[in-house]
């Protein structure tokens, strides 16, 4: 897991979506513009939390999130959401 400079506020979390499917069960190859939106992710960095609420999920987690989720950035290279901790759905 790579380290990352972004450190989201309050009780915000930065996720690595997982890559999209490219095949399906029976091997058919999905083209790009087919392809659903990634519902899973990894967390990468977490906030502090607020006064009342600490976060629950912490770096390494693997969750599940809505498919219009947080807010999409580009850092480095690569891809990421950052969303509030109330926007994911569970930990897997």
């Amino acid at each position: 897991m790579s380290t990352v400079n972004i450190k989201p506020l309050a009780d915000r979390v930065l996720v690595e979506p997982a890559a999209a499917e490219t095949t399906t069960a029976s091997g058919i190859i999905i083209p790009d513009n087919a392809k659903e939106k990634p519902q899973r992710g990894t967390i990468v960095a977490v906030g502090p939390g607020t006064k009342d609420e600490p976060l629950t999920v912490k770096v390494g987690d693997t969750v599940l999130y809505g498919k219009y989720s947080g807010t999409e950035l580009a850092h480095e290279g690569k891809d990421y959401l950052i969303m509030r901790e109330a926007d994911i759905y569970a930990i897997i």
